[in-house]
């Protein structure tokens, strides 16, 4: 790959033409770069930024308070200023900008710089939390790809759930029979319950053929059942709310009120839901060595985005990073793409062009060629907002949420934090095991979809006040080092440093280039690598992505793709 060099000048680039040009090492311009040249494209691989991953990467401390504080000042650049399309001789050149994707940003350190160790110790994920469940097809698309051979994962031990009893207490949630065995927060009934609700989905899924075709009607749930809300079907069950809340919140990982006033429009169908249960169960114990349903990449997963690119390299792919691309280029006649300008003047041509939605572009008016405004230009975003923002926050502790267990998921269900609460949010904890912070010490990720800005810092602030009760004291700067005691006689973890910022929930289309999709605000990867390979699919149709399994450790009981086991 190229050296991340300081020198300010830029290189010139040969040869000046590929099949493919991407911009941007965020998870989806990687897996494509990586898909393209393991099919023996020609790839170039782009990034004005010195670090991969772009908006999924991950930064030491000083690092990533220089990413967040370098969007406080940074203007939309969604006017007309500065955005005039010039005509650059053979081509339409329509000039790139880039757009503020993160705003509303707060960063408070709560003790000295000295108490929170080396800021390269840090590894701290800018779109977290997130994790892979084991049976996910983010972890088939990594076997297949040859990434695990760059990776190692470590297991999330546990997934706790708050409030259920109203008491302020954290429940454990159980995945597997043993599980639920084992939990003493659940009454024989309960655990009855929950056993047969899982056992029902198991033998739904048991009475269809892989392909789909019914097996046996037994055990098979009914399609007016699985077109229905899932709270209707849960009603059916007879499950009391508590057990109806681990499965949509802690399990299904639902992100909104499923049984509020007013959640027409954010209702699960049961279809759905039944698969996300499925593909839960089927993560626990899949990898001997995962305690859980749920891993990790050690580093941050940032590492992710990066061993896609290692695999593109070997496969021939080019690496130039510290690049910007300033304009698109244009035919004159068809407006089809036809390369990029960048920053050092150098044009480069390709067939195709991928990248990241973070970019408002000029392009010319896509119209048809009766139309008497053909030649005349519009100004045409390549950001459209979803409906939403994700809140996200990042805490550095010192301790652990539970004294026994360093890497854990704890979710806040609608109306556990305060009754106005109607999306869920997600707090990950991760240790220094994970290789994201110094000994001793943790990082928590938090999230939650929101409408508003002030929304999403409320519902943060609210978790961040069950998990650190002195966090919004007052006094709190006298009191930051200071451990205090939970209500079981557990020591609360100290709150050292935190950040809290907005980021706007994205996507884009263009006839003229491949627009990849950003951050989401689910939990693992599932949209986001799905919404990828149907992009791959539409550059390369007849292409198969990664044809070839490079890895033997495909089976269910094996070890961790890409771990080394002890």
């Amino acid at each position: 790959m190229a050296d991340d060099s300081a020198d300010v000048s830029y290189p010139s680039i040969d040869p000046s033409t590929f099949d493919l040009i991407v911009v941007g090492t965020g998870l989806p311009e990687s897996v494509i770069a990586s898909a393209a040249s393991g099919a023996g494209k020609s790839v170039l691989h782009l990034d004005p930024n010195s670090f991969y991953g772009s908006h999924f990467c991950s930064l030491t401390l000083d690092d990533f308070t220089s990413f967040l504080h370098s969007h406080l000042n940074n203007p939309s650049s969604s006017s007309m200023e500065d955005s005039t399309v010039n005509d650059g001789g053979d081509y339409v050149i329509a000039k790139l900008k880039p757009r503020r994707l993160y705003s509303d940003i707060e960063i408070s350190s709560h003790v000295s710089p000295e108490s929170l160790g080396p800021s390269r110790k840090f590894n701290l994920d800018l779109a977290g939390p997130r994790v892979l469940l084991c049976a996910d097809s983010a972890i088939d698309l990594i076997l297949k790809s040859g990434a695990s051979h760059c990776l190692e994962f470590k297991s999330i031990d546990a997934t706790f759930i708050y409030g259920l009893d109203g008491d302020g207490k954290f429940l454990t949630v159980p995945d597997s029979r043993a599980a639920i065995f084992k939990d003493r927060s659940l009454g024989l009934t309960e655990k009855n319950q929950l056993m047969r609700f899982f056992k029902l989905v198991q033998e739904h899924f048991g009475s269809v053929s892989a392909d789909g075709d019914r097996k046996e009607e037994r055990g098979r749930i009914s399609e007016e059942d699985l077109e229905s809300p899932f709270v209707v079907f849960l009603k059916k069950q007879r499950l009391p709310p508590k057990i109806k809340s681990i499965i949509l919140y802690a399990i299904a990982m639902a992100d909104y009120d499923q049984d509020g006033p007013d959640v027409s429009k954010n209702l699960l169908k049961t279809k759905d839901v039944v698969q996300s249960l499925a593909l839960y169960h089927s993560s626990v114990g899949r990898f001997q060595n995962a305690m859980g349903a749920m891993i990790y990449p050690i580093y941050g997963q940032g590492e992710l985005p990066q061993a896609f690119c290692r695999r593109a390299a070997v496969k021939g792919a080019l690496y130039v990073m510290r690049m910007p691309v300033t304009s698109v280029l244009l035919d004159k006649e068809n407006k089809h793409y036809k390369g990029v300008r960048l920053a050092s003047g150098q044009d480069l041509f390709s067939h195709e062009l991928v990248m990241d939605p973070s970019f408002t572009v000029r392009l010319p008016a896509l119209l048809s060629p009766s139309s008497n405004l053909q030649h005349e230009y519009a100004l045409v975003s390549s950001l459209k907002g979803i409906d939403g923002k994700v809140a996200r926050g990042v805490c550095i502790i010192r301790g652990s949420i539970k004294p026994d267990l360093s890497n854990l998921l704890v979710v806040f269900p609608p109306r556990s934090l305060f009754p106005e609460q109607v999306t869920s949010v997600r707090a990950l904890q991760l240790g220094s095991n994970m290789a994201v912070c110094p000994s001793g010490l943790s990082v928590l990720y938090l999230s939650s979809l929101c409408d508003a800005a002030a929304q999403g810092k409320e519902l943060l602030e609210a978790a961040m006040n069950v998990l650190f009760p002195r966090f919004l004291s007052k006094n709190c700067e006298g009191s930051a080092s200071v451990e205090t005691e939970g209500t079981a006689g557990e020591t609360k973890p100290t709150l050292m440093w935190n950040a809290i910022y907005i980021q706007e929930l994205e996507t884009g289309s263009s006839e003229a280039i491949n627009l990849c999709p950003m951050p989401d605000g689910k939990l693992d990867y599932s949209d986001l690598l799905e919404s990828t390979v149907k992009l791959f699919e539409k550059i390369y149709p007849q292409q198969e992505l990664f044809p070839h399994t490079v890895t033997e450790t495909t089976e269910d009981d094996g070890d961790f793709p890409g771990d080394i086991p002890e």
